[in-house]
This record gives C-alpha cells, structure tokens and sequence, in this order.
C-alpha cells in the first residue's frame, strides 16, 4: 500500500486471534484453480503462471494456527507445538513496485521448542483492526524473515469453506 510512517499504529495479538486455516493445500488440491483464472483475466499471466508463483508463495506445512490470548499454536497435520509471544515491535518494508508494507513481529518468551522464536504478520493494515487473513513469516531469525519476499503462507479464519476464500480472494 501505500502510506505515510504516521500513520502505523502498533498491534496487539487479538488483532489475528482465532482459528486459522492455511490456503496452501486448496491451491495444491485445485480448489483455488478459479481464483489463478480470474486473475490470468485480469492480469498479465497465464493462469498456470500465476498457480506457480502462489505455489511458491502459500508453501507451508503448518496447515492450522490457533491464536488464543498471547499463545499461538502452529498444527501440522496431529502435531502442534505452541508458544507464549511478546510484541517486538514493527517493520516498514519497500517492496520493488514502490509500494510497502508494515510486518508486526512477535517474539516467543517461553513454550515449545519447536515453535517459532519469531513470528510476523503482515495483512495490509497498518493500524489495529480484526485480520480477515494474514501472511505469516515464522523462523528463528528476525532479519532474515523480513528479506523473505518471495515465501508468504496465508491463512484465512477456519470456519470459511473452501468456496467462501475462493470468493473472498476473487473480491480483491
């Protein structure tokens, strides 16, 4: 987007709690198949292009995130692991087309040792406000995830079907 430093405000958690569902197997299962047509209509690849550049984008094996308070649970298929995250602040990020965006970073301060030491969010705000989706960034190198542009797992709210994310992503 495009915005101006004074108007980021800092983030809480409760901003993305819930129960959150990865996209990554609906773009692997052919479910999102529509939404690589609309955009090959509307842009400048085929739709085959556009399903490899979000195959690389939605790649992840965390299938489901559970936020609950400041404990976030990362589910791989039977497995979670979770963790306690503190805020660490914000990043302003530039990307190539001029536009930028804002990453709100979490630090993990106690929990499993599987989970994250960090975990960004980025979901085209800039202020507090109720995610409608997000991409998460999680690693355990804080500079090294922001120059991670290429590698962005989505999530969308749990409760929405397969056809309503189709819906949701054709809208924008």
């Amino acid at each position: 987007g495009y915005f101006e430093d004074s108007q980021i405000r800092d983030r809480t958690l409760a901003d993305w709690q819930g129960d959150w569902q990865s996209v990554y197997p609906h773009l692997a299962d052919g479910t999102l198949d529509p939404v690589m047509a609309h955009k090959a209509e509307h842009g400048d690849k085929s739709a085959a292009d556009y399903r490899a550049y979000y195959e690389t984008g939605y790649r992840t094996d965390v299938d489901r995130i559970v936020i609950d308070g400041d404990r976030v649970s990362f589910h791989r298929g039977e497995v979670a692991v979770s963790g306690q995250y503190a805020s660490d602040g914000h990043e302003t990020l530039v990307y190539k087309k001029g536009n930028r965006g804002v990453r709100y970073i979490f630090r993990k301060v106690s929990g499993d040792a599987g989970a994250p030491q960090f975990i960004q969010f980025s979901d085209h705000a800039i202020a507090p406000v109720k995610a409608g989706h997000y991409h998460l960034y999680s690693g355990d190198d804080r500079a090294a995830l922001l120059d991670n542009v290429t590698n962005w797992p989505t999530y969308y709210p749990a409760a929405l079907s397969p056809a309503e994310i189709v819906d949701d992503m054709n809208a924008h």
